[in-house]
């Protein structure tokens, strides 16, 4: 026998000796590795080198449900198994991915627990109060810490990939809580300071309207969001941001104030677009007669609104032909009025109004008459006037007349 057939029949003989060792040590419990050669009736058959290959049902392929064997393993893929069950009379042959998946996840999780890594996994499925991935042991996302916004419906999350962090860990209870919303919290911080390092009071910018609530809107300025109070929206008077706002609304604002420390940016639509008295000049002139809104009244007078934010005085002299005490008596707060532009002063944000001159001026009363030549007055019927003189020319005249013919005959 030649030297080389004797080293084919050695290491024939090591390879069945090496084989049959295997088919002798294999029991339960056991891992093996092999490499999946087909998927049929929902589970995966696997080569190990054994007399047959075994299979791993559907529910030992992975932690979580799947409804096809295909979603965890491929042809070809070289897996790790564990001995589930053995019988070589029915050629049956039991393993399980899934065990030793979760083995070996444990260790791993701890690890990015410790260390708050940030990793990436697919949410395999959804199900009542979150979403589950498949982390070597099922991982669950609370709805609460997938977004960091509110959402409704997950049904389309399934087989997205999320990056998250280890919220909690329980070996002994085999619980691992998942969160995203930790993930992007952190990035968002981080962006928000990165942002506000940026902007400069004075600044005007876009920016998107996010949320609108009874106090103002808040808007997006470069991923961070800024308050834009119901007073900054415009010019003229808003009760309610919505109904000038609208979520998702392209805006120009003014940055007003960055407050890095409590994490607060300030901003203003109206100053972003130019200021009414900018153009009150333009729009404006003396002699024009223009209708308004009483806004406010005062003891000396009533401020009229002409324009959004431009405000002008009618002086109480100025609101009616008759004497009046107080603006009260004839006017009231957001009651229409006509106006006169007396006088516009946009550098002092000033404009004089008229409210009578827009208004035809009564008649005059009429006078009493003088009295006529010959007319008879008594000294009695002056009585105590004190304006009125027995020296007074008229006077004077019609007393000679009177007596005139009297005194001719005493000459």
């Amino acid at each position: 026998m030649s030297e080389e057939t004797k080293n084919v029949q050695e290491a024939a003989e090591v390879a069945n000796q090496d084989e049959m060792e295997q088919i002798v040590s294999l029991k339960k419990g056991d891992t093996v590795k092999g490499t999946i050669v087909k998927i049929e009736d929902n589970q995966a058959y696997v080569s190990i080198g054994y007399k047959y290959d075994g299979v791993i049902p559907i529910r030992e392929l992975s932690s979580v449900h799947l409804d096809n064997a295909a979603e965890a393993v491929q042809v070809g893929q070289e897996v790790e198994t564990k001995v589930v069950s053995i019988d070589d009379e029915k050629e049956r042959l039991v393993l399980s991915k899934r065990a030793i998946d979760s083995e070996n996840a444990w260790e791993e999780l701890e690890k990015k627990f410790a260390s708050q890594e940030t990793f990436e996994v697919t949410v395999a499925d959804v199900v009542k109060g979150g979403i589950v991935a498949d982390v070597g042991v099922r991982g669950f996302i609370p709805a609460s810490m997938v977004e960091r916004h509110f959402v409704e419906d997950f049904s389309d999350y399934k087989g997205r990939t999320l990056r998250v962090k280890v919220k909690e860990l329980d070996r002994e209870n085999n619980k691992v809580i998942l969160s995203q919303k930790d993930v992007l919290d952190e990035e968002f911080e981080a962006n928000k300071q990165k942002v506000m390092g940026e902007l400069q009071e004075g600044q005007v910018l876009e920016g998107t309207v996010q949320r609108l609530t009874q106090f103002g809107a808040f808007v997006d300025v470069g991923g961070v969001d800024g308050l834009v109070h119901v007073s900054e929206i415009a010019w003229s008077h808003v009760d309610k941001p919505a109904d000038v706002l609208s979520e998702g609304e392209k805006v120009k604002v003014k940055v007003l104030k960055v407050d890095p420390d409590k994490g607060k940016i300030s901003l203003s639509i109206k100053a972003a677009l130019p200021g009414p008295w900018d153009t009150a000049a333009e729009k404006f002139h003396t002699g024009d007669i223009v209708s308004g809104e009483v806004k406010r009244l005062v003891n000396f007078g009533a401020f009229v609104e002409i324009a959004p934010g431009v405000e002008g005085l009618v002086h109480i002299s100025q609101i009616s032909h008759k004497h009046i005490g107080t603006p009260h008596e004839v006017l009231k707060e957001g009651q229409t009025v006509q106006v006169k532009v007396l006088d516009v002063n946009p550098s002092e944000k000033r404009v004089s109004l008229s409210i009578k001159e827009t208004e035809e001026a009564p008649a005059p009363a009429p006078r009493s008459e003088k009295p006529s030549k010959g007319s008879g007055v008594r000294k009695e019927d002056l009585g105590d006037n004190p304006n009125v003189s027995l020296n007074n020319q008229g006077l004077s005249i019609t007393l000679g007349e009177r007596f005139g013919d009297k005194l001719s005959k005493l000459k």
